[in-house]
Formats: structure tokens, C-alpha cells, sequence
């Protein structure tokens, strides 16, 4: 007799399968039967003991019939897949007859069996074509309980830590001395809350530390209570303390059973969909996500269809464990950040020198390295201070009137030297359009151009010691000395007072004294308004002085420093103690950049009368902001991470504002963002909504609403400006992190890079078509090379762009880009990584459920529950060091340029990271910040 065929597949059936002879005495060796059940097995063989009665059965059939057993092993499991008997090339007409029957009876002992072994083993399934209805019942329940032996099989591979990370009610590490800490702080918030020695209900998440989601708290109480078999509304101090043991136990099991009886309201031990609705709720709730309770009911369904595939109408407690502790692989359908297949360690080297003196030497390179562009004009600046302060102490030093004022006099001059120096160097900074020529020039490697701003700040810093030195010596010190000098002394100086001596009162009343105190006075308004707290209405005054306060006051307050110009010039031309015009040298600091300066406004002023342009299209999108699309002006040229000015005259005649652009250079118009934080954006908003006349029949656009604008107010526009995002073609990775509305200038910088990957496949495809001889070269050459025949540079290959996020809502700012960048990239070469950060982090338990719906939802749909496209949103903060630790890893010996636009709390965090990845990594990242 022939033997039966085993066939062995882990997960899927295998080609694998191995021959035997069955022996006359039925006895039967164990063949490929799993390490961990041969024991039970060996006295049986395979299958146990009734696979051996089954193949004497088929001999006792026949003995000369060739019969063939297919049976699968799963892993734990045995499958009789077929038993089919073998034809033979040749038979007696006269055996048709018994061959027919012999198959009748081989199907009736296969049948038989199969029923006996399902019996005999409640996980064996039978995957055989032919079922009669009688056994349907049983196959479903067989199709369960073979789901379940397998999530059992599961839960023992997965890792006590990675099943406690899974879910978590209070914190992700509860040590012991941490955990009688924690209890130390919950009874004291019960000793506060409690009224006659009871807690109430309501107030069980405030006690616990749940205070943003007391309704899921509230849940937790009503489960634990449950399990007393109570329906209570207060509770001791005892009984707190019980619940408290309850949901910091450091076991999964018991975790996930106060999960589970969150949903079970009937405690039947089962859930239905409508108690899976109740808790994603109850979830959405917890989170702050409104438009996720209102699809509560859609994606209860989707969780249903996955755990209950027999459509029985509940889950029992080891689904939603399987569920769960398989949260890894629901969680991989998107693509991973890093595809690269070797930890990101392989990357690294031992950095850290154990000698002191190298490790202070290596932090001192470090130091240069990061900040000598920036070291280097410090110093010279300094330098050039302390030199005029110098030179000028002493050349008074030298004059009579050091005999009458002393060192009051020759300190007043020094300090007035340096003024006039530094009242030249502030305008510099913020001649923009010098600037943005200035970054395309070599300058950009020694110059930092990016901290124009931060130079500015410095600068008027210095003049504000100055003035306190200068203006504080002559009004304390000097000018009381003068006015008490005696006849002698006076005498060596009378010629330049036409020899009278002046009163105190004249001195601070005549010309140099007014301009003086003047400027000192408006300089004093203009650098106050202009303080952090002020600009950006940190200062609550009462009315009304609280227009004081905000943008707008330090805009206007800062144009008074127009007039102190006006005032410096006169103050300099009527110094006391010099008359020849080639002395009074304040004019020769302050004519050159003073003029650039006035330059600028103009060339401002006249190119924004040329780039006057059109509203096509408004979008008002959630969390205060607005989209407009507007007309691009004639030879309006600017590269992606640019930004512009705005004007509307409507609003105000005098006022511009920055924004990114977020279109890219090859799109016909020009797009902003604007999120409405002061008057004037709110007033934009209102007018290029309702149009000059409040009245107009277009009215306040509605959420998601877009109007083609017709009539609208005029726009002026401005720019464009150099921002540091401009040059992310030098670099071949790109990290873009955008906090906010600080993602705008890196939308432009995607869309700019898909046109590129767009046109280069287009270019590609039609060099294929005219040349395939010279099909590499020409679609190199093409490429890089722009319509007037320059050079453009291709040098970056790869881009990660994270954004991170408070508001769901903001997502329905670049939505389109998003599902755009998804469609086009198919080459993987950018990747959208969205953090939501009023999300509970992944893993507790508020969450947990919601990410579970997004991943399923994602695989089956293709679409975030939470953004609305294709890329899935993130729980939480970033890992950034994970984040970089993985850029590092797919990216080796690259130059990574990472870019940030955002609050300055996390560009301290994110340059630190660039600097430790590229000291132990092969990978180099460069930091570039830009704040809003």
C-alpha cells in the first residue's frame, strides 16, 4: 500500500511533503509533528489516536489501492486538507464496478473521520470543498476556536513589556517607590475633593489625575464598581484605594479585563457593536474629537467585521486581547519611516572620549564649528566698539575740557562714538531685499543671514547701553561739573559757549539737549513696544491702554524711529565742544545705510503698486484659518520656503505682513495661509469674505465654503523675502518640521518637489520615446537643465516632512497636498509623518481604541480617521530622537538639512539631536530655524 502525503506550511500551505510506508502492524512514527506537542503525540503518531484507525480503514478498503492524505500543519495545528485515491494505469474492466464502490465507502470514512477528529480536536479544521448543511454550525464554531487557540499561541510569543506598553491607564513606568507616590498624591486630592469622608462619582477622574477626560474616569468607576456587583455613587477612601490597586496593576491581564468591563455594561462576558460604539465614544471624548464620535457608530461596525468575522454579533474578552497585543501589526500598513533593514546602531560609532580634557576639547570644536559664522561678526563687531570707545576716550583725554569734566565727559564721547556706529549697523538687518540677493551670493557661507533678525535685536541692545552711558554721564555727571566749574576752569573752555557760562537748565533746554532727551524718550517707546510681552500681547492692560499692546503698537511705534533719525542728524550738528563740520562725523555713519534703507522702502513702495493682485479663490478653514489664492504677478519670480508681504489698503494704508508662500514657483498663482492672531488678519479676513461692503451679497463664508472672489478689496504685494527654508536644494535629505501654521513654507518646498519628480518622469518617458541609444545621457541633461539652458540642481533625492499639531481641524489646511503627495510620490521619496498632539500618546488606554479603528480603517479604506487622507496621523509628541535615529539609518553618509519653522521651545531639543546624530553617525545633519 501506498502511503498517505504530509504536507507541512507555517501560516500558508508548503510544496514541502515527504512519503512513507504504512507497515503491516499499523504502526505509525511521528513525522514533522511540532517539538512542543511531540510528547503528547508520540504515543499516537500524528493526528493522535484516531488517524491510525482512519489508515487501516483504507487499507481494509482495498489492499492494492494507491490512496494519497494530504494533511497541513499550522504552526500547532493538523489539517486533513484531502484523501484522494490514486488511479492506476491499468485495471480490469470487471473492478469499475468495485472501484465505485470503494470510493463511496473511502468518502464515508472521510467523512467520518473528519467529523471525529474535529471532535477529538476542537482546533483542527477541515478546509474540504464538500460540507453538507449539518456540518456548517459546527465548522463556524470550529473557525473560532481555532482564531482563539491561535491568539493564545500569539499572546505567549508577545513580550511582557511590549504587553504592558499596550495599555496603560496612568502612567507608562509604575515602579513600586513610583506607584506609593502616585497613591501618596491621589489621597491627598481625596482629602480635598471628599465631602463626610465619600468621593463622588463624578469626581473619581479628578482624584486619579484624569482631569481632561473625568468621562472616561467615569467609565473606569462604573466597571470596578460593577465587579462589587454595586451600582454606587460615592465611595471611601478604602474603596478608592482598592480601585487605585486595581488600575495600577502592572499586569496586562488585569488592564485588559478593566477594559474589556468598560464595554461589557451587562457583564455577559460578551460585547456587542453597540457597547463597541459606546466606548469608542467614550474614547473620542476623552481625546476632544467630535468628528470622530459622529462616525462612532461607522467605525464600530469596522471593528466588528474584523473580530467577529461569523457575524455572531459579539467579541468575547481574547478578541479584544488579540486585538490588542497585535496592535504592531494593524499598525504596520503604512509606510514605516525608515524602510532600511539594519538597525540604526550599525550607523553609529563610539564617540564619547573618556578623558576630561578631550571631551572639553571636543565640545569646544563642537562650539566653533556650530557658531563661527555667527563668532566671528560678533567679535569683529565688538572689536570695532570697543575701538571707537577707545579712540575716542582717549582724544578727549587730551582736550581742556577733561580738566573741567574729567572722565565723566571722555566716557559721555566714547559712548556717543559707538551710538553713532550702531544707529548705522540696525538698518542693515532688515534691508530685505539686500539680503535675499546677499544669500544667493558666496556671502551666504561666512554670513548668517538667518539671524538678521537676532543681530538686529543685539544691535539695539547695545545702543540701549549706550544711551544709558552716554545720556547719564551728561545729565548726572559732566553738565553738573560744567555748571560748577570755577572762573579758571571755565576759562579753557569758554570759546565754544561764546564765553558765558551756561546754566544746567540751558544745557538740557537748548538744541542738543532737546534732540537728546527727544530721541532717548522715543527710542524708549519703540524699544518697550517692541519687547516679546508686548508685541505679542502677553501684557493685559486695562482700557485703554491695552492698545498699547500687540502687533499693531509695535509696528507704528517702531516708525518713530524715523523721526529719531531726523533728530540724530540735528544733535550732531550742534555739539558743545565742536564746531569744524569734519569733526561732526555722525552724518558719515548713518548716510550710507540710511540711504539703502529709504532705497529700500522705496523700491517697496513702487513694486507693490506693480504687484497689485487679484482674489480668486478664499477657503476658510478650521482653527482661525484662511486660504488665499490669489493672482501671481507679472515677472513675479521666488523659490519654495520664501515668503511675502501683504498690504490691503482697505485695512490700513501703512501696515505689511509676512506670510509663507505655500504654492510652489511652477504654479500659476500664488498661495498663502493665514491664521487670524491679531486685528488686522481678522479684518482681512472679514473683508476679503464680505467685500468692501458689509452688506454684500456674498456674505461670511461658511467652513469648507469657497467663493470666487469678484469685487474684492485690493491686495499689495511684497516680496520675495529669503528665508532659510530656500535652500533645501543643498542638501540630498530633507527634514522639514512644521509646529502649526509653522508647516506653510514647507508645503511649498513638497509641491515644488513633486513638480520636479513630475517633470523629470515626463522628460524621462519622452527621451525613451526619441532616443533609447542615448536614453541616460539625455535624460540626465534634460533634467538639469532649465529652459534658458543653466544648470538646476537635483541634489536632493529624499524628503521627511513632519508636522506636528494641537487641533485635528488643521489637517483641512493642506489636505490636497497631502492626498497629492501620497498619489504622485510612488517612488517612496517623500514621506508625511502627522502628530496630533491633544491625543492621548499611543498605547493608553484613552487611545487605544481610536488607534486600533485607524489602523483597520486605513487598511481596509486607504484613509486617517483623524486627517481625512492618506497619510496616518501619529498620537502624541514625535520621538525626535527615534526620528532622527532612523534618517540615520536610511540615510548614511547623506547631508541631511533640517528644517524648522515654528515656537522656539523645540528648536533648542531639535538642534541638539542634529548635533549628536552627526558626531555619531556617518549621517551629517545641518539645523536651520525659523520662527513665527
Amino acid at each position: 500500500m501506498r502511503s498517505p502525503t504530509f504536507s507541512r506550511s507555517d501560516s500558508k500551505r508548503s510544496n514541502y511533503s515527504r512519503g512513507f510506508e504504512l507497515p503491516d502492524d499499523l504502526e505509525l512514527e511521528v513525522v514533522h509533528a511540532p517539538p512542543s506537542r511531540r510528547s503528547e503525540e508520540d504515543d499516537y503518531g500524528v493526528g493522535g489516536a484516531m488517524l491510525p484507525i482512519f489508515l487501516n480503514d483504507l487499507r481494509k478498503n482495498n489492499q492494492q489501492d494507491l490512496v494519497e492524505v494530504t494533511l497541513e500543519l499550522e504552526r500547532d495545528s493538523i489539517v486533513v486538507c484531502s484523501v484522494t485515491p490514486t488511479p492506476t494505469t491499468s485495471r480490469p474492466a470487471a473492478a469499475v464496478d468495485d472501484s465505485a464502490s470503494d470510493v463511496k465507502s473511502l468518502r464515508r470514512s472521510i467523512s467520518n473521520t473528519s467529523r471525529t477528529l474535529r471532535r477529538k480536536f476542537s482546533w483542527l479544521t477541515s478546509f474540504s470543498s464538500s460540507r453538507n448543511s449539518s456540518d456548517t454550525e459546527e465548522l463556524i464554531i470550529s473557525d473560532r476556536d481555532a482564531r482563539r487557540l491561535k491568539a493564545k499561541l500569539e499572546r505567549t510569543r508577545s513580550s511582557a513589556q511590549r504587553a504592558l506598553n499596550g495599555l496603560r491607564f496612568i502612567s507608562k513606568n509604575t515602579g513600586a517607590n513610583d506607584a506609593d507616590e502616585m497613591w501618596r498624591r491621589v489621597e491627598a486630592r481625596f482629602n480635598s475633593l471628599a465631602k463626610d469622608g465619600f468621593l463622588c462619582r463624578e469626581d473619581f477622574g479628578e482624584c486619579i489625575g484624569m482631569m481632561d477626560s473625568k468621562e472616561f474616569a467615569v467609565g473606569i468607576f462604573d466597571a470596578l464598581a460593577r465587579r462589587r456587583r454595586q451600582k454606587i455613587q460615592k465611595i471611601t477612601k478604602e474603596e478608592l484605594h482598592d480601585f487605585w490597586l486595581q488600575i495600577s496593576d502592572q499586569s496586562f491581564d488585569a488592564r485588559l479585563q478593566i477594559f474589556f468591563d468598560m464595554a461589557d455594561s451587562n457583564e455577559d462576558g460578551r460585547v456587542t457593536r453597540e457597547e463597541v460604539q459606546e466606548l469608542i465614544m467614550l474614547s473620542a471624548s476623552a481625546n476632544k474629537l467630535s468628528k470622530l464620535k459622529e462616525q462612532a457608530e461607522e467605525y464600530a461596525s469596522l471593528i466588528m467585521e474584523e473580530l467577529d468575522p461569523e457575524s455572531l454579533g459579539y467579541i468575547e474578552l481574547w478578541q479584544l486581547e488579540a486585538l490588542l497585543l497585535q496592535r504592531d501589526t494593524y499598525m504596520n500598513y503604512s509606510r514605516p519611516l525608515s524602510t532600511a533593514s539594519v538597525g540604526w546602531s550599525q550607523n553609529l560609532s563610539s564617540f564619547r572620549p573618556k578623558n576630561l580634557l578631550r571631551r572639553a576639547s571636543s565640545k569646544l570644536q563642537d562650539l566653533i564649528l556650530e557658531n563661527w559664522q555667527r563668532g566671528w561678526i560678533i567679535i569683529f563687531w565688538f572689536l570695532a566698539i570697543a575701538s571707537l570707545f577707545t579712540w575716542k576716550f582717549y582724544q578727549y583725554r587730551q582736550k581742556a575740557a577733561f580738566r573741567v569734566m574729567g572722565y565723566c565727559l571722555a566716557t559721555a564721547k566714547g559712548a556717543a562714538e559707538t551710538l553713532k556706529l550702531n544707529m548705522a549697523l540696525i538698518l542693515l538687518p532688515v534691508c530685505r531685499n539686500t539680503l535675499t540677493w546677499l544669500r544667493s551670493t558666496r556671502a551666504r557661507s561666512i554670513v548668517p543671514f538667518d539671524d538678521n533678525i537676532n543681530f538686529h535685536k543685539m544691535v539695539a541692545g547695545a545702543i540701549a547701553i549706550g544711551i544709558i552711558v552716554h545720556a547719564g554721564n551728561h545729565l548726572t555727571c559732566d553738565f553738573r561739573l560744567l555748571v560748577n566749574s570755577s572762573p579758571e576752569e571755565f576759562a579753557a573752555i569758554s570759546s565754544y559757549f561764546h564765553g558765558r557760562k551756561p546754566t544746567y537748565q540751558g544745557l538740557v533746554t537748548g538744541k542738543e539737549g532737546i534732540t537728546g532727551i527727544s530721541m532717548v524718550v522715543l527710542m524708549a517707546i519703540s524699544f518697550t513696544l517692541a519687547a516679546r510681552r508686548f508685541r505679542r500681547n502677553m501684557v493685559r492692560l486695562p482700557p485703554p491702554f491695552n492698545k498699547l499692546t500687540g502687533f499693531n503698537a509695535f509696528w507704528y511705534s517702531h516708525h518713530l524711529l524715523g523721526l529719531v533719525y531726523v533728530l540724530l542728524i540735528i544733535h550732531g550738528n550742534y555739539l558743545y565742544l565742536v564746531h569744524k563740520w569734519y569733526q561732526k562725523t555722525t552724518w558719515m555713519y548713518i548716510s550710507v545705510p540710511l540711504l539703502l534703507y529709504m532705497a529700500e522702502r522705496s523700491i517697496r513702495t513702487c513694486r507693490s503698486e506693480h504687484y497689485a493682485v487679484k482674489i480668486i479663490k478664499v477657503s476658510v478653514l478650521p482653527g482661525n484659518v484662511f486660504n488665499l489664492i490669489i493672482s501671481k504677478p507679472l515677472g513675479f519670480k521666488y523659490k519654495s520656503g520664501q515668503y511675502i508681504f501683504l498690504q490691503c489698503p482697505t485695512i490700513s494704508p501703512f501696515e505689511w505682513h509676512p506670510f509663507s508662500i505655500t504654492s510652489a514657483p511652477g504654479d500659476d498663482n500664488l498661495s498663502v495661509h493665514i491664521r487670524m492672531v491679531g486685528d488686522w488678519t481678522q479684518e482681512l479676513k472679514r473683508v476679503v469674505t464680505e467685500g468692501d461692503d458689509p452688506s454684500s451679497i456674498f456674505g461670511r463664508v461658511q467652513f469648507g465654503q469657497h467663493l470666487n472672489q469678484r469685487g474684492q478689496p485690493r491686495l499689495l504685494v511684497d516680496g520675495p523675502y529669503g528665508a532659510p527654508a530656500q535652500d533645501y536644494r543643498n542638501y540630498d535629505v530633507l527634514l522639514l518640521v512644521g509646529l502649526g501654521i509653522g508647516a506653510t513654507p514647507f508645503i511649498s518646498i513638497l509641491r515644488d518637489l513633486l513638480n520636479s519628480s513630475r517633470a523629470a518622469e515626463d522628460q524621462t518617458d519622452s527621451n525613451t520615446e526619441t532616443s533609447r541609444s542615448d536614453d541616460s545621457l539625455n535624460s540626465f541633461t534634460s533634467s538639469n537643465v532649465t529652459p534658458g539652458g543653466k544648470k538646476k540642481s537635483q541634489r536632493t533625492t529624499n524628503a521627511h516632512f513632519c508636522w506636528v499639531t494641537r487641533e485635528p481641524g488643521s489637517f483641512e489646511w493642506f489636505k490636497g497636498v497631502m492626498d497629492e503627495v501620497a498619489e504622485m510620490d510612488h517612488k517612496g521619496q517623500i514621506e508625511l509623518h502627522n502628530y496630533l498632539t491633544s491625543v492621548y500618546e499611543e498605547g493608553d488606554a484613552r487611545s487605544t481604541l481610536i488607534t486600533m479603528v485607524q489602523a483597520l480603517n486605513h487598511a481596509k479604506h486607504g484613509v486617517d480617521i483623524l486627517s481625512g487622507t492618506r497619510v496616518r496621523t501619529h498620537f502624541a509628541r514625535p520621538n525626535w530622537k527615534e526620528v532622527f535615529a532612523k534618517i540615520a539609518s536610511k540615510h548614511p553618509y547623506a547631508t541631511v538639512g533640517v528644517f524648522y519653522c515654528g515656537m522656539p521651545v523645540l528648536a533648542k531639543e531639535l538642534k541638539k539631536l542634529s548635533q549628536e546624530l552627526s558626531k555619531k553617525t556617518s549621517t551629517r545633519f545641518e539645523f536651520h530655524k525659523e520662527y513665527f
